[in-house]
């Protein structure tokens, strides 16, 4: 399986025009995830995928393809657990009593566990009156997310037993999230390039986890300077644990609560 520095250019070139991910030294990864679309495409060899390269060269649909599979992330049920148990014990408290929904969006959500795991949390913490919206760049995934269907090593990697008995149901050989939490979640499909989606007034907590790492430096900064469009002035900014607004938005506090990476818009509440 080999992958010509020619052929890496142009898919990273347009990854990099259609999503903002850089996929700099990593061809490997490149060659590996579009080994699967050559097979498909009736391609094989040692040269499969550069030839696919070739052939989707000015095929607007391939070349679709091509970013969905370059952009398609690693996800899991309540993934690092601690910023989940900080949603209803510190963030949601913090924020007060409302007259209107908690507002939500989980950007970047892959095939839907982490939205349909924050509308759990708040649903087991007794949070009745919430909306999340989930967006995601990639298409194939939102499909995936939307018919809210997983398979048993899905379901076992991060979700306990207790929130499968009560949260998705088992039909045929998959489980289903049931109406309870799936009508809490709207999925749309955005690039966090694009102005940010709106809410019904601003968003009290954005999940933008695992995504940034992804992006260049000035990449980062403008999907922050996005965020903080449409976040209201008391919400939170959750972020992956090894990711950080610090050093490249001067607009953020962090937010001090073990195992998370969590912040708030400087110059808003303590």
């Amino acid at each position: 399986m080999s992958l010509s520095a020619q052929s890496f250019g142009y898919v990273a070139e347009l990854v990099r025009r259609e999503s903002a991910v850089e996929l700099a030294g990593k061809e490997y990864l490149v060659a590996s995830r579009l080994a699967p679309l050559a097979r498909a495409a009736g391609l094989e060899g040692a040269h499969a995928v550069d030839r696919y390269v070739h052939l989707v060269r000015g095929r607007r649909e391939d070349a679709r393809r091509v970013v969905e599979a370059m952009v398609v992330t690693e996800t899991s049920w309540f993934r690092d657990g601690a910023p989940f148990r900080a949603l209803t014990r510190e963030l949601v408290p913090a924020l007060g009593l409302r007259r209107r929904p908690l507002q939500v969006w989980s950007a970047g959500c892959s095939t839907g566990q982490e939205p349909y795991s924050v509308a759990m949390t708040l649903l087991d913490a007794g949070t009745t009156d919430f909306a999340v919206l989930a967006t995601d760049v990639s298409a194939s995934v939102l499909a995936r997310a939307a018919a809210a269907r997983y398979d048993d090593l899905e379901v076992s990697r991060g979700l306990p037993d207790s929130a499968l008995g009560r949260f998705l149901t088992r039909r045929g050989d998959a489980w289903h999230v049931r109406p309870v939490v799936r009508g809490r979640v709207t999925l749309r499909r955005h690039n966090l390039l694009e102005p940010s989606p709106p809410a019904r007034g601003r968003f009290d907590v954005v999940f933008l986890r695992n995504v940034l790492m992804y992006f260049d430096l000035r990449t980062r900064g403008a999907v922050l300077e996005r965020v903080r469009s449409v976040l209201a002035p008391d919400g939170f900014l959750v972020l992956g644990t090894t990711e950080t607004p610090l050093g490249i938005d001067p607009a953020w506090v962090r937010v001090k609560i073990p195992g998370t990476s969590i912040y708030r818009l400087l110059g808003g509440p303590a």
